[in-house]
């Protein structure tokens, strides 16, 4: 059975100072703590790209000896802000960068904030149907390409990085069932124009009303309580986003990570960020991820230790 096997993940050493970027909008240090979450937002190096960044946290899963290049089959890349737009497909790019054969399975994927939950169960069944045993699942989506340095709103909340997950059958999770859901009525809530627009209050109820809503039908689907949930990995959106869906899905807060102080909001790799430093935890035996935002799209699923 197809599973996580391990992850790797690569954050810029390039940063912005977010306290500092808060006051000159006016903002406190409080609010950027209390309400955003994060101090620090790492940023691409001027000579860097999306597949720079996707090839780095290649490197650091490669890094942990637990696949070799030569037996990646899969190769998929999460991102809406690809190279050159995303003609060619960033994953093509990838799999040059790393030199890996030309019998790799490469595609994109066009998803951002639910794109690792949506993107877990893509690849899971594309290995089923081709028969591969082991494929690398890429989250890299550097926003600080297409936010207005200017734009309070945007500026203050979102970091660079990315993620590589290696799934195989010789895995530490298992993938679940998700739910997926998609309301395209409300896609001009998080747009690129011009350059990124986000209707921030209208994200935030969106995400405040479907998200404990879903979580609880998934739960109820799968015949679980909230008690029999280890932990509970959220999208990163904000400290305030987090806190509010915690507090609505009820249990123990504790269960539900919130890590974005020297990362900030990096889109569809905020869930293996956390992941990354959970899953060798021998106490973690079932956790949930959830992923919302742009689309509107919200995904939810269940991992659970073998």
């Amino acid at each position: 059975m197809i599973g996580i096997s391990e992850i790797g993940s690569y954050i810029p050493q390039n940063t912005v100072d977010n306290i500092a970027q808060a006051i000159k909008f006016g903002e406190t240090e409080a609010f950027i703590k209390s309400k955003i979450g994060a101090t620090v937002l790492p940023r691409l190096e001027a000579q860097q790209e999306t597949s720079d960044l996707a090839v780095g946290a290649v490197e650091n899963l490669l890094a942990k000896n637990v696949v070799k290049k030569e037996d990646i089959q899969a190769l998929v890349v999460v991102t809406q802000n690809g190279d050159y737009g995303g003609l060619p497909h960033t994953a093509a790019i990838v799999q040059s960068k790393l030199g890996l054969a030309n019998t790799v399975s490469a595609f994109d994927i066009s998803l951002g904030c639910s794109g690792y939950v949506y993107g877990l169960s893509i690849l899971k069944a594309h290995m089923q149907e081709m028969g591969f045993e082991k494929a690398v699942l890429i989250t890299a989506d550097p926003y600080s390409k297409i936010v207005n340095q200017e734009d309070r709103v945007t500026s203050l909340l979102f970091g660079d990085g990315a993620t590589a997950t290696l799934l195989s059958h010789d895995a530490i999770y298992d993938i679940g069932k998700p739910i997926l859901q998609t309301d395209g009525n409300g896609h001009d809530a998080l747009i690129k124009k011009d350059y990124l627009i986000m209707h921030g209050r209208k994200v935030f109820n969106f995400a405040a009303t479907n998200v404990p809503a879903q979580i609880a039908t998934y739960l109820k689907t799968n015949e679980l309580s909230v008690d029999d949930i280890d932990l509970f990995l959220l999208h990163q959106g904000s400290a305030a986003i987090v806190d509010v869906i915690a507090r609505k899905i009820g249990g123990d807060k504790s269960k539900f990570i919130l890590d974005i102080d020297t990362t900030g909001n990096t889109v569809s790799s905020t869930i293996p960020i956390l992941l990354e430093k959970q899953l060798h935890k021998q106490d973690n035996k079932k956790i949930i991820i959830s992923g919302f935002g742009v689309g509107l799209s919200w995904a939810t699923n269940l991992l659970e230790r073998r």
